[in-house]
């Protein structure tokens, strides 16, 4: 039987299904309107009052381009856009090759503990971007135990940031990759081995061009990770000035908020343009595997397989290896003079007004985040997925459900301060509130939670929506008994992706918290500036901890539910 249509169900129902059908149109539609109106407010017109700012004094007059010629005129602001790029290009030349091996060894070959070096690679996900400069500090800084490994040279500036955003932008690249290198035809390596092809010629022919989109598209991740982050290049940079720290140093320092939003503006453009070329490239993207693909098998080869896991227990184990330098580092009474373990970096009403406060506002950031954010995203995705009509507002929505992904965290929160204490604006209640940093952390992470909701969506045959429409079912009532069961899994990694964010950013919000909603990631950088570098690291440690906690159950919830819920995706 054919696929029944909800347009041609509609020309050919009954007139009491006709109405059903008409009732969910206008549904999705007033749906789909505030779906916009929410973009719209959470994205577009904070970016706008950011970019008018640029164009303003501090009087709030217009005064042209004369802010950006000052700051282009300024050699001290202007050279903080090279250091950027230069720190930016070369992370992602480093990642690349490293996250490129590492998936290569993970998907195609027979290695032992492909688990649990897949499982050490994604740790620096569950932790705030400080965390690799607080641990290189220790190692490598001006009382590091291993100082004398950089015979002379700083571990602060650009080295240091470059060697820190490795470890924080490795995972990324590294699920990318992962998916790029799972999909292969053993057919295109038999016909290679047959023609007799060496394994080099091979790798060059076969190999990579099958995966160049994913290169690509991790190479645009980690460039914009990198020159986009603040963490980081705030904890180790020293005097090596980047556009993010700048941005930090004009609003909070100098209170010169006119020059913060040029420098918002100036950083914001290299991640549009990363962004959008990245889409492009996406677009010329063709189907690697048609019906008749052989799934790719990796056949073992010994000595491969024992360099490729060699290669990842140095690897992985260098990133366990920071993380355990920040967990000593939490437990040390204060290096290096006293070596003795305590736990008393962890009492942080020593080290800070908030204390635990700050911790268990990041946790309740954290939740509301992935309730709402979940909420909010799934059903928006579900409404541009499934409506049928109102095409130009699903074309607006769905632009602005991308425009985020291209937003860096630093200038998506200084946009805020700007359209949030606008004079005009009656929503300006909100801010330094609870809820502003939860409107701010599920707009910052919507892009990603998006278009994970629709691709589960997309897995769902349009025949559901035409059968409820003939059984005169409402949409709604499809979506809550039958779309959201079947796309649980998807729900899930959207509340633990934006969970674990919520927890562990810090760029988004550094400029939004109160002395009431203080965060564990701003603590840090307020701990870390006060020379309290172990309570910085025992605070960093609690958020690890909690991601983690919160992942496994993650895991162990979705493994029931596919024995339960989800076991007719086995037949």
């Amino acid at each position: 039987m054919s696929a029944v249509t909800t347009g041609s169900l509609h020309e050919a129902a009954p007139a009491t299904i006709r109405r059903q059908l008409d009732r969910d149109d206008v549904l999705m539609r007033v749906g789909i309107a505030l779906l916009i109106c929410w973009l719209f407010f959470t994205i577009a017109l904070p970016l706008w009052a950011l970019l008018s700012k640029s164009f303003q004094n501090q009087d709030g007059q217009f005064v042209g381009l004369a802010n950006f010629i000052t700051y282009f005129s300024t050699p001290a602001l202007f050279q903080s856009v090279w250091n950027s790029l230069y720190v930016a290009i070369l992370s992602t030349v480093i990642v690349l090759p490293l996250a490129f091996a590492y998936a290569y060894a993970l998907t195609r070959t027979c290695m032992k503990w492909k688990g649990l070096f897949q499982a050490l690679a994604l740790i620096p996900i569950l932790a705030p971007s400080l965390l690799p400069a607080i641990s290189l500090i220790y190692l490598f800084g001006n009382q590091g135990f291993l100082k004398e490994l950089l015979l002379g040279g700083s571990i602060y500036g650009a080295g240091g940031i470059v060697i820190a955003q490795v470890f924080y932008c490795l995972p990324h690249a590294l699920m990318i990759l992962v998916a790029a290198l799972s999909m292969a035809d053993a057919r295109l390596y038999e016909a290679a081995d047959a023609l007799g092809a060496s394994k080099v010629r091979i790798f060059f022919t076969v190999t990579l061009p099958g995966a160049k989109y994913g290169v690509i598209s991790a190479g645009f991740v980690v460039f914009t990770l990198v020159i986009t982050d603040f963490g980081i290049a705030k904890v180790i940079g020293g005097r090596f000035n980047v556009l993010a720290t700048d941005i930090y140093k004009q609003v909070i320092g100098q209170q010169n908020f006119e020059m913060g939003a040029v420098v918002g503006i100036i950083l914001l453009l290299p991640a549009i343009l990363a962004f959008a070329a990245d889409r492009i490239i996406q677009r010329r993207q063709v189907a690697l595997l048609s019906a008749r693909a052989v799934p790719l098998e990796p056949k073992p080869e010994p000595r491969r397989d024992w360099a490729m896991f060699a290669f990842c227990a140095v690897v992985g184990g260098l990133i366990f290896g920071i993380l355990l330098v920040s967990f000593w580092a939490s437990l040390i009474t204060r290096w290096p003079y006293n070596l003795t373990l305590t736990l008393k970096n962890y009492f942080f009403g020593d080290f800070d007004t908030n204390g635990w406060e700050a911790y268990w506002n990041s946790v309740i950031l954290a939740l509301w985040t992935a309730v709402i954010g979940t909420g909010i995203v799934f059903v928006g995705a579900w409404l541009l997925e499934k409506s049928r009509g109102f095409a130009w507002g699903r074309g607006i929505a769905q632009l602005l459900a991308m425009l985020p992904m291209a937003v860096p965290g630093l200038v998506l929160g200084l946009a805020y301060i700007f359209f949030f204490n606008a004079k005009w604006n009656p929503l300006g209640f909100l801010y330094a509130t609870m809820a502003i940093l939860v409107i701010n952390s599920v707009t910052h992470f919507y892009t990603v939670s998006h278009l994970t909701a629709t691709t589960a969506l997309k897995q769902l045959d349009p025949e559901f929506e035409a059968v409820s429409a003939s059984l005169r079912v409402s949409l709604l009532r499809t979506m809550v008994r039958v779309t959201v069961p079947v796309c649980l899994p998807a729900v899930l990694d959207i509340s633990i992706y934006l969970f674990v964010n919520a927890m562990t950013t810090v760029s988004a919000v550094i400029f939004l918290y109160s002395t009431d909603t203080k965060l564990a990631s701003v603590t840090i950088v307020n701990m870390d500036e006060s020379g309290f570098t172990a309570a910085a690291a025992a605070m960093a440690m609690t958020i690890v901890f909690t991601s983690a906690g919160v992942k496994i159950a993650h895991v162990l919830l979705t493994r029931r539910l596919e024995r339960t819920t989800q076991a007719w995706r086995r037949r």
